[in-house]
């Protein structure tokens, strides 16, 4: 799922860097309203790029969910504030 957001958000901003250098260095020579709303269309895109790269996934875990390994989620408990830390040696 990693690659497949990656690969959209790539696709996205080079399309976006596409729009602009279009948009500057050939449509501008034919018509600067063109260039103009091709730019207002590319200035869209880097928002909608960062949504698509940062959603979660079906398979992606949540911040708040488990991962089954128990020392794993007892860190980030405590980490979190949710749970006391585990007693260390020497502490009695």
């Amino acid at each position: 799922m990693y690659a497949r957001r990656r690969r959209a958000y790539f696709v996205l901003m080079g399309t976006c860097l596409g729009l602009f250098v279009l948009a500057w260095g050939v449509v501008r020579l034919w018509s600067v309203p063109v260039a103009v709303a091709m730019c207002v269309v590319a200035m869209v895109i880097p928002p909608v790029a960062a949504v698509v790269a940062n959603r979660r996934g079906p398979d992606d875990r949540w911040w708040d969910e488990t991962s089954g390994d128990e020392r794993s989620d007892a860190w980030w408990d405590e980490l979190d504030g949710r749970r006391k830390p585990p007693p260390g040696p020497g502490s009695d």
